[in-house]
């Protein structure tokens, strides 16, 4: 049952003589608003947040966890669909207060604190021209989308948001600060990109920036009678991409409200605006598009395009998978099932994987998945609680109807809470058991989508 857990008021009185930042207990005014996760469906009640203002915070946070046996969960921007970054009768490290963010315009490297979100992180480095792989969501937070590799818009040009990670900071299970590069830690450093939160709490990250001012993005969205033509023709466009041209099909609704289902193409091309032109003539001049909105803006703002779509507090539930291909059977299957979405706020999509993030070895990080192809996913989104088990139980059968297609890998940032993540892992499982047994062999942090140790 949650809730029972009641933290000791001397215990909390000595934490709080060293600890800077916040201590929020069940029935402080501001328990209920600090439990919140940007998934709605997700209500836990965790016996203190620890709402941390720098890594001492974090160091003291998980030695008085630990040293009296409290589970934990981690938060960084809290937008994990799956809600795993808070729990029931636990503590919970909350890194929403570091925002430390400085950008090195010489070395074209950020050093990011482990509450930043992408919205934050684009910005600043935007100032200097210069940008690294992000989130398609701009709320999201970047530390978990990193974590678990984290994919985005650049990731055709420069890889996966972990391919970018030059050194991470990291507090261990037993509170030691440690920091993990190529050159240092490099067996932990491996595990941090693509594994997830499994092997400590990372405070601190630098990336990697490159020249990034404008790109050329946006959408085509054609009526929904016309999705088989452009999901593939989606397929044939995909055939031979640039490493500069990022894109995915979906089936969307419109955003106006009126429930109108589309299919749609969207598009970020991180290249010359001339080159961009001709690259994106093919999509332009195909069919007869309700809506056509493709042109220059800054980078920053391609990734809040769809942020109205997941509004923090709806009601999210996914399923997602690696699919052998996008034959016509997947194609009129989608098709078939989005027919019946009951929310307006719903969509499929299909997310194309070419370029610098296939051109990775495959054991250069814990992240498995570098073949060319198609990650779908299902996106169910609603706000009226009364409607969940409808909303679930599609999810649940549409996805149902496409698994003789899936090619047996998983994202993890994609994995709901009921959702194994042996196919996320994949090969890399065992490595990874033996990278936990060594920082965590405890099992500390497991609240995650969890490594055992070996």
């Amino acid at each position: 049952m949650s809730g029972t857990l009641v933290v000791d008021d001397g215990a909390l009185a000595e934490l709080s003589t060293t600890f800077s930042g916040d201590l929020i207990r069940p029935g402080d005014a501001s328990f209920d608003e600090a439990r919140r996760v940007h998934n709605g469906l997700v209500d836990k009640r965790p016996g203190l947040i620890a709402r941390c203002r720098g890594t001492a915070d974090v160091v003291d946070a998980i030695r008085f966890a630990t040293q009296r046996g409290i589970p934990i969960s981690v938060r960084g921007g809290g937008h994990n669909v799956a809600g795993r970054s808070v729990i029931d009768d636990g503590v919970v490290i909350d890194l929403g207060p570091m925002k430390g963010l400085v950008v090195d315009p010489s070395s074209r490297t950020a050093h990011a604190q482990g509450g930043v979100t992408w919205r934050e992180f684009n910005r600043e480095t935007a100032v200097h021209g210069l940008a690294t792989t992000g989130g398609f969501v701009s709320t999201t937070g970047i530390a978990g989308l990193t974590l678990g590799g984290g994919f985005g818009w650049l990731m055709g040009k420069h890889g996966l948001a972990a391919d970018n990670l030059v050194s991470a900071e990291v507090v261990t299970a037993r509170g030691e600060v440690i920091t993990t590069s190529e050159a240092e830690h490099p067996d932990l450093f491996w595990a941090l990109r693509g594994g997830g939160g499994n092997f400590g709490v990372v405070t601190g990250f630098e990336y990697r920036l490159h020249p990034l001012a404008q790109v050329v993005g946006g959408l085509v969205a054609h009526p929904f009678d016309a999705a088989g033509d452009v999901l593939r023709f989606f397929r044939d466009l995909t055939q031979d991409l640039p490493d500069e041209l990022g894109t995915f099909a979906g089936l969307v609704h419109a955003p106006d409200g009126s429930g109108a289902k589309l299919a749609a193409i969207v598009v970020c091309h991180a290249g010359d605006p001339a080159q961009a032109e001709i690259d994106l003539k093919t999509l332009t001049d195909f069919g007869s598009p309700l809506i056509s909105q493709i042109g220059p803006m800054p980078y920053p703002v391609i990734n809040t395009m769809f942020d109205d779509a997941y509004p923090r507090g709806a009601l999210n539930y996914w399923k997602s998978s690696f699919l052998r291909g996008l034959d016509d059977g997947v194609i009129d299957r989608s098709i078939e099932g989005f027919a019946s979405c009951p929310s307006p706020m719903t969509a499929i999509a299909f997310e194309d994987f070419h370029g610098a993030v296939t051109r990775v070895p495959v054991d250069a990080t814990a992240v498995p998945h570098r073949e060319p192809g198609y990650d779908l996913l299902i996106t169910s989104v609603w706000t009226d609680p009364a409607t969940t088990d409808d909303n679930i139980a599609w999810t649940r059968s549409t996805f149902g109807t496409l698994e003789g297609s899936f090619a047996g890998r998983r994202y993890v940032n994609y994995l709901d809470d009921d959702d194994p993540s042996d196919e996320a892992f994949g090969s890399d499982r065992r490595r990874l058991a033996q990278v936990k047994r060594t920082y965590d062999p405890d099992d500390e942090f497991r609240s995650t989508h969890r490594i055992a140790p070996a």
